[in-house]
């Protein structure tokens, strides 16, 4: 019993040291550029007319990076049959706004349902759905590839967390690799963004797989049973530390997904009260998490939530949080 207490002992006093060491790493900010994470879908569920909200997004925020999604089940909802009508929209949008673009190929992409795999795909056998999933890799680089507005390709999105999230059942982690280098082999102009959880995995492998890293960060989350779980303990000093650790440099480090909605569980915008919305996301939480973000070590940060924001403002007459957004680059 002695042992165990001795080992407990000296288990707190390591993390503690720890702790110090992360928050004395902390407070140093650094240059930060900012874009913005859209999804289509998702606006649509919150009531809104998409193209409105993803234009005003680009007109009124004129954000100079965003990231969006060529979701396997939207751009080929019938075997062999491509719809690339949504994506050319977003992609010529952004080349007229100057916004440089991170666009996601693969088997996830950002949103829920986290995989967007087309129901055809159920029944077939696991070698022919690696082959459906390159070849729908292929047929959406050859078409983007030379577009002007892209910057970057994502494969896929947290592709090696270790814990089961979202419609993700038949996700097949085996063929990420052959991704890569499949998009690598087509387009030698485009770097890969590769992404992980910020607090819940260690990054290693996406980290070394891609030419540059994005992690997620979120500093307030709730769990399914509706407890609520803050982050406000871990300094920013953890990420860059994490970051140190596996050689990735500022330039190559970037936030994915910065939180600035609120979180949900078993509910949606549409059936919250805003009280209970704002206990997870208001004002002086999304400045105080930028904040936040340009103290990680990241040299680009991208802020998760506009399709909310343009929701709160044009359902509740809430303007505060796209006014937020409109002011990064100022800050």
């Amino acid at each position: 019993m002695k042992v165990l207490l001795n080992i407990l002992i000296i288990t707190l006093i390591a993390l503690a040291i720890l702790w110090c060491i992360f928050w004395m790493y902390s407070h140093k900010t650094y240059d930060v550029e900012y874009g913005i994470s859209f999804n289509q879908n998702h606006a649509t569920s919150l009531g809104l007319d998409w193209k409105e909200t993803y234009t005003a997004m680009l007109d009124e925020l004129a954000p100079k990076y965003i990231r969006i999604a060529a979701m396997w089940k939207e751009v080929e909802p019938v075997h062999g049959e491509f719809d690339f009508a949504d994506v050319d929209f977003m992609m010529d949008k952004a080349k007229k706004q100057g916004s440089k673009v991170v666009l996601v190929v693969g088997q996830k992409a950002p949103r829920w349902p986290e995989c967007h795999v087309p129901e055809w795909i159920a029944g077939y056998t696991k070698q022919d759905a690696k082959n459906d999933v390159l070849a729908y890799v292929e047929t959406v680089v050859e078409r983007y590839k030379d577009h002007p507005a892209l910057e970057l390709w994502q494969v896929e999105n947290e592709a090696f967390i270790h814990f089961k999230f979202g419609e993700c059942a038949g996700f097949n982690r085996d063929v990420v690799e052959k991704e890569i280098a499949l998009v690598r082999s087509l387009d030698t102009e485009h770097e890969i963004v590769m992404t992980d959880s910020g607090e819940l995995s260690t990054w290693r492998k996406p980290s070394k797989l891609g030419d540059t890293f994005g992690t997620t960060l979120y500093r307030i989350v709730q769990t399914p049973g509706g407890t609520t779980f803050s982050y406000g303990w871990l300094p920013a000093g953890f990420y860059r530390a994490k970051a140190a650790l596996l050689g990735i440099r500022y330039e190559h480090f970037f936030v994915a997904e910065l939180q600035a909605e609120p979180w949900f569980t078993d509910s949606t915008p549409l059936d919250t009260p805003i009280k209970t919305m704002e206990q997870t996301m208001n004002p002086e939480r999304m400045q105080s998490h930028i904040a936040y973000a340009s103290r990680v070590g990241a040299s680009r940060v991208y802020l998760w939530g506009v399709e909310w924001w343009y929701f709160m403002k044009q359902t509740h007459d809430d303007s505060r949080y796209w006014d937020i957004a409109e002011q990064l680059d100022e800050q």
